[in-house]
């Protein structure tokens, strides 16, 4: 797709014929006056919320959703307001397995029959246990079991805690003892792990720590993905050598289901089955793209040059979404600096390059352009740089944000009420929502 648009503002795609997503969108009241001026404008967040859901309802949504075949769900709400939404049950869900199949990496996995293993934020194991407790037509167990938080019969989830910086002894115990009972049904023992980077990590070193990290102990995955938040290069760098299988990773949302996946090299593909992209730079001159999206693949909820707030970069800064090679982190959260706006990923790659012991870090960055920053980490060993690696790092984020900037170890950064991390403190030294908002909801 060569990110093209029509007159009405639809990208060109083989696979989004712009009569088909026209049809789609004819009765919905939210699209009314685009319809009638014949352009779509971008759509913001604030836009589906209002008027909510009557914006979007048509005979045929209000008998989906007197049938169960359309629900009402919310978006995590971990990079902005939580956003209400219409769509499928399990529309996530089955748009990960259909990838998970058709993945040239990860396919053997599930022809094999293994299980998936979610090991993510305490906010998508409620969301499951929620789930099956309304089913049953209970209230949520304060502690759920394994049972609880099955979201169907392939798929457990782990987690049961905030932080994972405060996994204890028994937590661990208990969550790889799960990850055997689900080996156990597998005639080769195999697994497939999906995660948080940043959890999985902390899951290893804590392993370690407790003298649990044998294969014994803690069976190692047949395949592995990242698929809900940015996951730093040095955190990739971790677990690849620690597993010694390829990190694959899924980028999605619960409104979109996933639209990307990377390959063993970490290249990245489309995956934009009824789906169109539009990449936006998002200040003049900038090799950094806000992410437009058309999909028709919710028939409930279709979103026309929907603006996810994500961004990303292609291999030649061009808008072609073909070519997307990273994803950067959100659009809310870029650092206006005196060159240009700087994300995450910009930020990390200079972390990786000169530190590749740091694990988490939060760049503590008030004030105006001009003003001191402070980029705080914690570390794999638990040991401060040394303290010429220190002042390069240093010198490579002044140089970054056009700030004098510091750094400081710390041996712990707290994580976010969303179960994510921040990269970016605000002024008040609080921090922004953490940087990805792929979807945890079914």
């Amino acid at each position: 797709m060569d990110g093209t648009t029509t007159p009405t503002g639809i990208p060109h795609s083989e696979g989004l014929p712009v009569p088909d997503v026209i049809d789609c969108v004819r009765d919905i009241p939210v699209y009314r006056s685009a319809l009638d001026q014949g352009a779509f404008p971008i759509l913001e967040k604030p836009e589906i919320a209002r008027g909510f859901p009557d914006n979007w309802m048509t005979p045929r949504l209000a008998a989906a959703l007197e049938t169960g075949e359309a629900e009402y769900v919310w978006s995590t709400g971990t990079h902005h307001a939580r956003m209400q939404l219409i769509r499928p049950p399990y529309f996530l869900l089955r748009s990960y397995y259909r990838l998970w199949k058709e993945h040239p990496d990860l396919a053997k996995t599930w022809e094999s029959g293994c299980r998936r293993i979610s090991l993510t934020t305490v906010l998508a194991t409620e969301h499951v246990a929620r789930v099956n407790a309304r089913l049953a037509g209970t209230e949520p167990a304060a502690s759920p079991t394994p049972a609880d938080r099955r979201l169907d019969e392939r798929t457990l989830y782990l987690n049961m805690r905030l932080d994972p910086a405060h996994w204890d002894r028994a937590d661990v115990e208990r969550m790889l003892a799960e990850i055997r009972e689900v080996c156990s049904a597998h005639p080769d023992g195999a697994y497939h792990l999906d995660c948080s980077g940043y959890h999985l990590a902390h899951l290893v070193h804590r392993a370690s720590e407790f003298g649990l990290w044998t294969p014994e102990a803690f069976p190692r995955p047949a395949s592995i993905v990242t698929a809900y938040e940015y996951t730093p290069a040095n955190v990739r760098r971790y677990l690849t050598q620690r597993f010694g299988i390829p990190v694959i990773d899924l980028f999605g949302s619960t409104e979109l289901g996933y639209l990307y996946y990377s390959d063993r090299h970490g290249r990245y593909h489309p995956y934009l089955d009824r789906m169109g992209i539009e990449l936006v730079p998002v200040a003049p001159g900038s090799g950094i793209h806000s992410l437009i999206v058309t999909s028709i693949r919710n028939p409930y909820m279709p979103l026309v040059r929907y603006r996810s707030g994500d961004c990303v970069r292609t291999s030649d800064g061009s808008a072609d979404p073909a070519k997307v090679v990273a994803f950067c982190g959100r659009e809310k959260e870029l650092l206006e600096t005196p060159h240009g706006p700087v994300a995450q990923a910009d930020l990390d790659e200079h972390v990786a390059a000169t530190a590749p012991e740091v694990f988490l870090y939060s760049l503590k960055a008030g004030g105006g352009p001009g003003s001191p920053a402070l980029l705080r980490y914690t570390t794999f060993d638990g040991r401060p740089l040394p303290a010429e690696r220190a002042a390069a790092l240093a010198a490579r984020l002044t140089a970054l944000t056009g700030r004098p900037c510091g750094t400081g170890h710390a041996t712990h950064l707290p994580i976010g009420a969303s179960g994510k991390y921040a990269w970016l403190a605000t002024a008040t030294g609080e921090a922004r929502p953490a940087a990805d908002p792929r979807g945890e909801s079914a």
